[in-house]
């Protein structure tokens, strides 16, 4: 099992970062969240988690240790791939997470993409013992990573490598789509939005 990866990150993509490693190129996929926060040449340390499949390995990278821990006890959930709690850890903290599940919040877990009334309610009974209780460092109950997804947009673009202006006018071309529903925008989902805006698809 690789516990962690450190060293220089040597590129930056909307799911994922390559960290130079002893001169290998591992890439790690990681949150929006997780992304923000690295920039290009800096060296950083992600926690991380090594999925086996098959017909692949993946890695998975995160801010900290927590964020792995919650990361792998979401999959102890019958139907929870990789995919899903990653999803779960890009909308809500581990802290949320655990205080939603503690209190039933249904709503919550309905706001990740992929996860229905039935679905959650599911989740909540099976998580309710294995999560354990909210460590109080986090805001309400199923709060963003961030204070705002514009903050959390802008910090992602500016760490992909575009301008504070091509940050600031791709943020304003998705703040109708942010804004429907009234729900807690998915950040994953306008970084690709965003990006296609600036004509840099993957």
């Amino acid at each position: 099992m690789i516990a962690f990866v450190s060293g220089p990150v040597a590129a930056l993509a909307p799911d994922t970062a390559v960290v130079e490693v002893g001169g290998i190129g591992m890439a790690v996929q990681c949150t929006p969240n997780t992304l923000s926060g690295l920039r290009i040449g800096q060296q950083t340390k992600l926690a991380t988690s090594l999925v086996v499949r098959e017909d692949s390995l993946t890695l998975y990278g995160f801010a900290d240790d927590d964020e792995r821990q919650t990361f792998e006890l979401l999959q102890t959930a019958s139907g929870v791939g990789p995919r899903l709690a990653q999803a779960m850890l890009a909308v809500h903290s581990p802290d949320a997470l655990r205080r939603a599940v503690a209190s039933g919040d249904e709503k919550s877990l309905t706001a990740v993409p992929g996860i229905g009334k039935k679905g959650a309610q599911k989740l909540l009974i099976e998580l309710k013992d294995r999560l354990g209780a909210p460590l109080g460092t986090g805001t309400g109950v199923g709060a963003p990573v961030t204070s705002g997804w514009r903050d959390q947009l802008h910090a992602a673009l500016i760490g992909l490598g575009y301008a504070t202006r091509e940050a600031d006018e791709a943020i304003e071309a998705v703040a109708p789509q942010a804004e429907e529903g009234g729900g807690t925008p998915q950040v994953g989902k306008l970084l690709k939005a965003a990006l296609q805006t600036l004509n840099r698809t993957r």
